[in-house]
C-alpha cells in the first residue's frame, strides 16, 4: 500500500468559501454573522473524484491523509469563536469526504487555535475530531498570528496541555502553519519553509522530548532548510550541551517528501534516515503545474522516490510503515480491514 501523508482539501466547494469570505467580513465588523451552507454530496464528490482522488490513482497511491486547506486554516483572522465555527466545519467537511470514499482517504483535523488563546482551547476540537468523527491526527500551527511568531516556542510549558491530550489519544501533529499576514512573508514560499525550520530548531534548543517520550511530530515540505544544513544542526547541539539528533529528536521527528525535484529528494534521503521519512506530495499544494524541466507535474514527488536506490524495506518503510507507525489511529484502521 501507499500512503500519502500530507494532502489538503484545496478543491471546496464554493459556497464553503462563500461562507469563509462572510465569516471574514464579519469579524472585520461588516455584514451579520453568516450560517453555513447545505452542501450536498453531490457537490462533494464531484470536487474529490475529478481532482485529488483522480490524481491519486493515476500516481499509483492508494490513500491519502487529508486535511483542510492549511493556507485557510486563518488562525489569525478573527476572535477564538470565528475559528471555532470556522474549524469545526472544515472539520466535518474532511469527516464527510473520509465516509464517501473511505478506501482513499483517512481525517486529519484543524485546530481553533487563535492568537493569545490557550492551546489548551483547542483540546475539545481534537477530542472531537478522533473519538467521533475517527481521525487519526491534527495539524497543529506554532504561529496563529499568520508571520509575526507571537506565540512561545513549542517546548514552552504552555503547549503542555495540548501535548498531554495528544499522548492520551496517540495521534501525533504534523507542524503546519497557515497563511501568512505579513507581506515580508510569501505563505507557501517563505512563511512555510521559515516554520519548518523555525519548529525543528525550537525543539532542538529544548528537552520537550523527555517530558514527552511518546510525543511524535511530521515536519512537512522535507524538513525546510532542515535536510539542507544538517551539519549546522548537529554542530548547534552540541554547542547547547544537547544529546546527538539521533537521540535527541530523531525518535520523535519525521518528515515528509513534498519536496518537487529530484536533487532535492536525493539530499533528504541522504542526510535523513529512512525510518523517519513518510512519502507525502502535498496534493494539490503549494506548486502546481508541469515542471518543464521533466514534463512531470513538480507534486508528483512519487516519482522522485521511485528514482532512488532504495532496499526493499526502506522503500516500504517510506510508502506505508512509516505512516502506519506514528498514525497508530490508521494502522488500527487497516488492521481493522484485513490490511
Amino acid at each position: 500500500m501507499i500512503i500519502d501523508c500530507h494532502g489538503h482539501y484545496t478543491t471546496e466547494p464554493r459556497s464553503h468559501h462563500a461562507f469563509r469570505e462572510a465569516q471574514i467580513a464579519f469579524a472585520a465588523g461588516s455584514g451579520s454573522k453568516p450560517s453555513y451552507p447545505q452542501i450536498s454530496d453531490d457537490e462533494i464528490s464531484e470536487t474529490i473524484a475529478a481532482n485529488q482522488l483522480r490524481l491519486l490513482r493515476e500516481r499509483g497511491a492508494d490513500m491519502t491523509i487529508f486535511s483542510p486547506r492549511a493556507a485557510g486554516m486563518g488562525h489569525h483572522i478573527g476572535d477564538e469563536a470565528i475559528s471555532r465555527t470556522w474549524s469545526r466545519h472544515a472539520n466535518d467537511l474532511i469527516a464527510r469526504i473520509v465516509g464517501m470514499f473511505p478506501e482513499n482517504f483517512v481525517g486529519v483535523c484543524q485546530l481553533p487555535q487563535s492568537q493569545g488563546v490557550p492551546i489548551a482551547q483547542s483540546i475539545e476540537e481534537l477530542r472531537r475530531c478522533v473519538t467521533e468523527l475517527g481521525m487519526v491526527g491534527c495539524n497543529l500551527n506554532p504561529d496563529p498570528s499568520g508571520g509575526h511568531w507571537t506565540a512561545p516556542p513549542l517546548t514552552a510549558r504552555s503547549w503542555y496541555p495540548f501535548y498531554e491530550a495528544m499522548v492520551e489519544l496517540d495521534v501525533p501533529a504534523m507542524i503546519h502553519v497557515s497563511g501568512s499576514c505579513n507581506a515580508c512573508f510569501h505563505t507557501t514560499g517563505a512563511h512555510y519553509l521559515n516554520a519548518d525550520t523555525t519548529a525543528f530548531m525550537q525543539l532542538l534548543q529544548g528537552d520537550l522530548f523527555k517530558d514527552f517520550p511518546s510525543l511524535r511530530f511530521i515536519i512537512p515540505h522535507g524538513g525546510g532548510a532542515v535536510p539542507y544544513h544538517w551539519g549546522r544542526f548537529r554542530g548547534l547541539a552540541m554547542m547547547l550541551g544537547k544529546p546527538a539528533l539521533a537521540e535527541h529528536l530523531m525518535k520523535n521527528i519525521f518528515f515528509d517528501t513534498c519536496v518537487y525535484h529530484q536533487a532535492g529528494i536525493d539530499l533528504l534521503f541522504e542526510v535523513i534516515p529512512a525510518d523517519n521519512i513518510l512519502f507525502g506530495s502535498e496534493m494539490f499544494g503549494a506548486v502546481k503545474g508541469l515542471d518543464p524541466e521533466t514534463g512531470f507535474p513538480f507534486d508528483h514527488t512519487k516519482r522522485y522516490i521511485d528514482s532512488l536506490e532504495l532496499s526493499q524495506d526502506d522503500r516500504a518503510k517510506v510508502f506505508e510503515g512509516n505512516a502506519r507507525r506514528v498514525y497508530p489511529g490508521l494502522d488500527a484502521l487497516l488492521k481493522r480491514r484485513g490490511l
